[in-house]
């Protein structure tokens, strides 16, 4: 199967608030995105592929409302907290915290956990709190991986290097596969690699050889779990990554990177066509 993810970060926020939203009113913004894309995506169907929108949380209602009967697309949410309501447990005592069973309920079916961005947010809290144990973090991910999983959610987790620790590369995607996924049903369970070391302004990208290697790696060690390309999935590298056999798919965020910087619909779909074609 292929799939092609789309993280949408906090691209809601108006340019005047320092965000880079100019397509819809806040209001509207995540209805707007699923209805301007799922009727071109209806083309797609009968092929083996997913099309999945992970939307921060205020949008989450809107856009599974306007799904189609029919859509291909499935709307997700952005991570979700390591405990949950449980029949006869825990009524809803979880303030500022999004549970499994809340978005499930909000009408996704999916959600993005281990993102770098997440990982560096986990990672700062602990420093915090003195804690140096590197693994402290895959160890929260793997509860959230599970408690996902419990509500009836797929998972698209994120693993990655950064510079410093390029080097080591082997031994830390390892440690984030092997501690986040322990004890996982990794049927529900799709893996996205995000060179970090690579992510940013001025910043050279992996080439085909470097990618095919740390597909092939991941594959190896988690028994062939399909894994996409998250460093962004981008016109500019769609038919490459499409040409890579041990690669099912890409990650999507930021469709302009230049100009009137940002997330354009018309762009996202260029995107998926460029990648099939």
């Amino acid at each position: 199967m292929k799939h092609i993810f789309l993280n949408l970060k906090r691209f809601d926020i108006p340019k005047e608030m320092g965000g880079v939203n100019s397509i819809a009113p806040i209001q509207e913004w995540g209805s707007y995105i699923v209805s301007s894309t799922q009727k071109q995506l209806k083309e797609y169907a009968g092929k083996d592929v997913e099309f999945v929108m992970y939307f921060p949380e205020a949008h989450l209602i809107s856009a599974a409302g306007a799904l189609d009967e029919d859509s291909m697309v499935s709307v997700g949410c952005q991570s979700v907290y390591r405990e949950d309501t449980a029949v006869g447990g825990n009524f809803g005592a979880f303030t500022t915290n999004r549970t499994a069973n809340a978005v499930k309920a909000m009408g996704c079916t999916s959600t993005i956990i281990g993102h770098c961005e997440e990982r560096k947010d986990k990672a700062g809290i602990l420093a915090e709190a003195g804690v140096t144990d590197t693994a402290a973090v895959n160890r929260l991910l793997n509860k959230e991986i599970k408690a996902a999983i419990k509500a009836g959610l797929s998972v698209l987790y994120c693993i990655g290097e950064s510079s410093e620790e390029q080097p080591r590369w082997q031994e830390v995607l390892k440690e984030q596969l092997s501690t986040g996924l322990e004890g996982v049903d990794t049927s529900k369970v799709t893996i996205a690699y995000e060179p970090i070391w690579a992510i940013g302004p001025g910043k050279i990208p992996p080439d085909q050889e470097y990618i095919t290697m740390i597909g092939s790696f991941i594959k190896e060690v988690t028994g062939g779990l399909d894994v996409v390309y998250g460093g962004g999935l981008k016109v500019d590298n769609a038919k490459m990554l499409a040409s890579i056999p041990v690669m099912d798919g890409g990650l999507i965020a930021l469709t302009r990177f230049q100009g009137e910087i940002g997330y354009y619909p018309d762009e996202y779909l260029e995107i998926i066509k460029t990648y099939f074609s």
